[in-house]
């Protein structure tokens, strides 16, 4: 493991911009019409947009109370390990791994876009197919690999340039966005283009602004990726609520901004911007991109490069902020033996490059071969990951706060707990509250990536020496609800798209409309044919969720053989470590520490009124010391093995402990207690016996436990050793002469 540590090179500016510019890319110029507009209209977008800036506000102070408590890379990972435990850790893990790769991958993806809008078809050449309705080209897959690559490199070799890198192009679509909206609403015509209607009609307004605000978890994800940079900043950590809460601050208002100057002008053909956003995927060039045709209508060609310049903006800064967050969230996972150890490792400018390598190589693979429709998928489940990973953070803040008795914390933890919880039931039931939900497609990758959590967490526990992991079943129950959920929702939206399918070609049939193919059959033929249809494919979709389902579960009973074989072998371990340090290795009687053991559990049987009649008996060996000083230590060690076989024979039935080097315990019970007289007469005689053949000379004292009177075995102990000391004198009259 390398022992280098990430040094401090983020300034205020550089954290700021790497917040901001993760938060808002490319999706902020394209979605504000189909995701934004249509659903809220610019008063319920702007309203609903307010209302997310304060939750996530909540969770940045969630985030800038977790890292000044546990700084370091790793951001919700180490939060959760210090706090949950490392399988809650590992579970936000593995969901924000597949957050900040789908957005790393949609900004990449997203540059072939651009180019098509400004540039035009340059890049779209070497077609090697089409793959869910998009055509995917060669050339498109090596402009973004490029750009993976240089983000790459610069981050590897260059991570103070990056940081001003972003600073600047942070400073650039800032301006750039809040130019183009001010010039909009300065020469706006309000009489001919204004903002009615200010909501969608016949729709509540508080059910539009709550659709806007549960959209924020997806809007601002991003901002909190500082939290895996804290031990690089250059500033004081406790000013990160700062930093975050600004960039959370300047990212609604560019928000705003791009909403609002996108229905300031529509093209003349429509009547009113609500016209005009519904037209949009039939619309081409600049026309498809409201903020665009509005910096266009307003400013001209400067309008549309300041535009074009902001968006190429937002997307590199996503590509580096993105890149930064992995690899140090991947950089922690190495350390914590979780990945492989190679990757923990810091290059000559203490960058984590085996890290970047990592993600760079893996994105070039994969990035070329898929459309970007299969992308967005990716990005689709954003919103989920992020309420499930800002519920954890608020509920590690809400638990440390209680430890901490931090008011404000513990306030703001419970709340964006709470909100959390809320909008996890809303994503996961959104047709009980009439909102927007994911592509059906993103509930299939979500179960998969949920199922390929489990596969690899089987991995962490066969490698976790340290055994940390496999201590709590919330990951267990995390992953298993969200396949399951998943699952459902899946298979639900699945065959309802097969349905609608089956309805049209049936409608299309009636009208006329039909492929000629579908009139060589009579229409009962027909009709049969489609419901048959829609029948095997939901068979075909239900078998695949069940076998995924029972391979989940396989793999969890697996995971569970796992952790259950390993404990019973921790138990062995500990078991034998017990046994070796209840055991005296020179004599094998019981040791000190066991007789410490056994002398608390006596005494609180004593204490507790259930203590059995028992006895002490002290035993010291004579003449130790003169004997290691004159024979050596050899000699003296088998002096104490035969002192201890006398004292077990004499004492069959009881424990013997060697509590020093010639001092020994006998607690007797039962028959020894019952013989105690007559067993330690004999021992005496044999004692006086072997003074005269100079064998070994061993001094007992004796002392009944007195119930009601001894509070603890120390008492009879003390008796005991009290008598053994008057034994020891008896015995040097009689010529057993000890000069210790």
């Amino acid at each position: 493991m390398d022992d280098k540590k990430l040094v401090p090179y983020l300034s205020p500016a550089a954290a700021f911009a790497l917040s901001t510019g993760t938060a808002i890319g490319w999706g902020s110029f394209v979605v504000t019409g189909n995701l934004y507009l249509a659903q809220a209209g610019p008063l319920g977008s702007v309203l609903g947009m307010l209302v997310g800036m304060v939750i996530m506000l909540l969770i940045a102070r969630n985030y800038h109370y977790m890292m000044n408590r546990y700084p370091g890379p790793g951001g919700a990972y180490t939060y959760m390990a210090n706090t949950f435990g490392y399988d809650n850790a590992f579970l936000n893990a593995w969901l924000l791994l597949l957050a900040y790769v789908a957005m790393f991958w949609a900004n990449a993806t997203s540059l072939p876009l651009f180019a098509r809008y400004f540039i035009g078809d340059f890049f779209r050449v070497g077609h090697i197919y089409s793959l869910l309705g998009t055509e995917v080209y060669l050339g498109e897959g090596l402009f973004s690999a490029f750009a993976i690559l240089l983000a790459g490199i610069l981050c590897m070799k260059k991570g103070r340039l990056a940081a001003k890198i972003m600073v600047a192009l942070v400073a650039l679509f800032i301006g750039a966005i809040v130019f183009c909206f001010l010039a909009a609403m300065l020469k706006r015509d309000a009489g001919i283009h204004d903002f009615s209607p200010l909501m969608m009609p016949d729709q509540s307004m508080a059910l539009q602004v709550l659709r806007i605000a549960l959209i924020s978890p997806w809007a601002f994800i991003g901002f909190e990726n500082i939290s895996h940079s804290s031990g690089e900043f250059s500033f004081p950590r406790n000013r990160s609520f700062r930093v975050m809460a600004t960039a959370i601050v300047v990212t609604t208002i560019l928000y705003i901004c791009v909403i609002l100057l996108s229905v300031t002008v529509w093209p003349s053909e429509f009547r009113a911007w609500p016209a005009y956003i519904s037209n949009l995927g039939s619309m081409k060039g600049l026309d498809a991109l409201p903020p665009f045709y509005a910096g266009n209508y307003y400013l001209g060609d400067v309008g549309v490069v300041l535009l074009a310049l902001a968006l190429l903006s937002l997307i590199v800064t996503s590509l580096i902020g993105n890149l930064v967050a992995i690899s140090r969230l991947i950089y922690e996972l190495a350390k914590e033996e979780v990945l492989f150890d190679r990757f923990a490792v810091l290059n000559t400018r203490c960058m984590p490059e085996n890290a970047l390598h990592l993600i760079v190589m893996l994105s070039l693979l994969i990035i070329p071969f898929l459309g970007r429709i299969a992308i967005g998928w990716i990005v689709d489940v954003n919103t989920v990951v992020a309420v499930i990973v800002y519920g954890f953070i608020s509920a590690a803040a809400y638990r440390c706060a209680g430890k901490n008795g931090d008011r404000v914390e513990r306030v703001t933890g419970m709340a964006g707990m709470a909100l959390m919880v809320g909008f996890g039931i809303v994503e996961l039931f959104p047709a009980v509250f009439n909102t927007e939900s994911m592509a059906t497609e993103s509930y299939f990758l979500f179960m998969l990536w949920a199922i390929l959590g489990i596969i690899f967490f089987r991995n962490v526990l066969v490698r976790d020496a340290a055994r940390k992991f496999g201590k709590s079943i919330v990951v267990w129950i995390g992953f298993s609800a969200l396949i399951f959920f998943m699952a459902q929702s899946w298979l639900h939206r699945a065959n309802q798209d097969y349905t609608n399918t089956v309805v049209s070609n049936i409608y299309s049939y009636h009208n006329g409309t039909a492929p000629s193919s579908a009139y060589q059959y009579g229409e009962e033929e027909f009709i049969a044919k489609q419901m048959e249809g829609l029948k095997d494919y939901d068979t075909k979709r239900s078998s695949l969720v069940i076998a995924l389902f029972l391979f989940s579960l396989w793999m969890i009973i697996n995971n569970y053989s796992v952790v259950a074989r390993r404990n019973r072998e921790t138990e062995q371990e500990l078991g034998a470590t017990k046994e070796l340090a209840g055991r005296d290795p020179l004599t094998g009687v019981k040791s000190k520490l066991a007789f410490t053991e056994r002398e608390k559990e006596m005494d609180a049987a004593i204490e507790e009124g259930r203590a059995d009649h028992f006895a002490v008996v002290v035993c010291d060996l004579n003449g130790v010391k003169r004997i290691n000083d004159t024979k050596g230590h050899k000699a003296g060690d088998e002096y104490i093995r035969s002192a201890s076989v006398l004292i077990c024979n004499s004492f069959k039935r009881s424990p013997v402990f060697r509590i020093g080097g010639d001092e020994f315990v006998v607690i007797l019970k039962g028959y020894d207690y019952e013989q105690r007289t007559a067993i330690l007469e004999a021992l005496d005689r044999q004692v006086e016996e072997d003074i005269r053949t100079k064998q070994v000379i061993v001094s007992t004292g004796m002392a009944d436990y007195r119930p009601g009177q001894d509070r603890k075995l120390k008492a009879v102990f003390e008796r005991a050793d009290a008598l053994m000391y008057k034994r020891k004198r008896k015995l040097k009259e009689m010529g057993a002469v000890s000069r210790e």
